[in-house]
């Protein structure tokens, strides 16, 4: 489990685009890789950017395979630390 900081969980969320991400992980029952977000309309470099503060905020958690690096959102862990605060941000976000 990655040691989060609220700080860096609530920057992290607070983006647009790294949102996004996040929305579409939550409905995922399978890992997913980078390269399929490209309808978010960023360049391949400025969404690998957004997936590493993801990720180095404890919100994602990212396995390789193969050639590809799988994304997952981190929910039990974000969960386990802050109750109701992925749930809480992801219901605001739908409205």
């Amino acid at each position: 489990m990655i040691e989060t900081n609220l700080t860096e969980v609530l920057q992290a969320l607070g983006d647009p685009v790294r949102l996004a991400i996040v929305s579409a992980l939550a409905v995922e029952t399978e890992p997913r890789a980078c390269g399929t977000f490209a309808y978010l309309g960023v360049s391949p470099s400025t969404l690998s950017y957004h997936f590493k503060v993801l990720r180095e905020a404890g919100v994602i958690e990212t396995r390789p395979f193969g050639h590809q690096r799988l994304n997952s959102l981190a929910r039990e862990s974000l969960e386990a630390e802050y109750p109701g605060l992925l749930e809480s941000v992801l219901a605001a976000a739908r409205t």
